[in-house]
């Protein structure tokens, strides 16, 4: 399994980017990518013009938080920043026609679009006293940015080269791809014709899935449902207990970069033993949504990369179908219930099948992820409704 960067390194934290100096570390003896990079928004939506259009550049450079201004400079974030309204106003706005080009210098962050009104983005203090920023969070009916159509792209440009997806593991809105020019021609992200309606329609139509469907809005990630009282908290808990029992009686084993790893279920612990030996209490259905708590992944060559792919297992239930992993064969996923529908959609509604439906949907390859050494231009490309 190959996770150059995974979702897990490229951003951290749900109210700001939260990257250390050594995840923009270069690589020794990498080729150089030569920044400024040109950034192109295209507006394909079919539905706002430019001007009802803007986005937002904004990230780490490895030591703090900043943003880009639409000259291409990397500035810090303030809290003299915050107006008279109490938010930021980061907003660069599209050209009056035709194509918008912002140089993007390095840093790792988001690129936000909001459409039809201007996202409120609050520049606060962190846990460090440092400037950051509180991020828009969609799936919050509380947040500022609620009633604002947003989405968002994510990306690390530096020096040794652009790495970069689109993303729907926190929600799904607005329908964008990624075109990434360079040593090669990468697209990742695009969706098949009317993808956006037959999404929302089929979530809709799922009586656990449905309620995560905010009328035109957005289709909220059932792990933030669940926080919000949308999914119900135990959906995945028979799922993960048939699990637990099949491997008290036969081995799994893992494969990762370090090796084969061969586990069994011990009382609760799910225990595997190789390059090293690493240990899962048994997994809440919070914890499988956001591959976290009793899953939790840490950067590291043995724990983490187990961990991701016994993730990827539950979601796309192929635990108990396949005792070797991680799965390649798309056509094993979301095959038993109760499965990740949302996920399953997502999937399905992908030109190239490729989605981020939750956090490790990179274990093998399935998220909607490029990356170039030698980048020369990133496109991004709203696409029609």
């Amino acid at each position: 399994m190959d996770m150059k960067i995974p979702r897990r390194t490229l951003l951290a934290g749900a109210t700001g980017v939260a990257l250390g100096a050594s995840a923009l570390a270069i690589r020794p003896g990498a080729a150089r990518a030569a920044a400024p990079l040109p950034l192109t928004v295209v507006n394909r939506t079919g539905q706002y013009d430019n001007a009802s259009i803007w986005v937002y550049v904004v990230g780490n450079d490895g030591q703090r938080q900043v943003r880009v201004a639409p000259d291409g400079q990397l500035l810090p974030v303030s809290l003299d920043d915050n107006g008279p309204d109490g938010f930021t106003d980061y907003a660069i706005p599209l050209a009056a026609t035709g194509d918008t080009t912002i140089p993007l210098p390095y840093l790792s962050g988001r690129i936000y679009v909001a459409l039809g009104d201007k996202l409120k983005i609050k520049a606060v203090t962190d846990g460090n006293g440092n400037p950051a920023l509180a991020y828009p969070a969609g799936w919050v009916a509380t947040d500022p940015n609620y009633p604002v159509l947003h989405d968002c792209a994510e990306f690390t440009y530096r020096a040794d080269g652009m790495y970069c997806n689109t993303t729907m593991v926190d929600m799904f809105s607005v329908p964008m791809s990624i075109h990434l020019t360079g040593a090669r021609d990468q697209t990742a992200g695009a969706l098949k014709d009317g993808a956006r309606a037959s999404v929302f329609a089929e979530l809709a139509a799922h009586e656990a899935f449905g309620p995560l469907v905010l009328g035109d809005q957005r289709v909220v990630a059932p792990g933030h449902g669940l926080d919000a009282g949308l999914f119900p908290a135990g959906y995945l808990d028979p799922y993960v207990d048939r699990v637990w029992s099949e491997y008290a009686a036969r081995d799994m084993v893992i494969t990762t970069n370090a090796g084969e790893f061969t586990g069994r279920v011990g009382g609760e612990q799910f225990v595997f033993t190789g390059p090293g030996q690493v240990a899962f209490a048994r997994p809440t259905t919070r914890d499988v949504l956001f591959c976290d708590g009793a899953l939790h992944a840490p950067n590291d060559p043995i724990t983490g990369p187990v961990a991701a792919v016994l993730a990827a297992a539950l979601n796309r239930t192929t635990a108990v179908s396949h005792s070797a992993q991680p799965v390649t064969d798309p056509a094993a996923f979301y095959q038993e219930e109760p499965a990740h529908h949302y996920a399953r959609v997502l999937h399905a509604a992908s030109v190239d099948g490729r989605a981020y439906g939750f956090a490790f949907d990179d274990v093998g390859g399935f998220a909607s992820y490029i990356e170039d050494g030698a980048p020369q231009h990133i496109t991004l490309t709203l696409t029609p409704f």
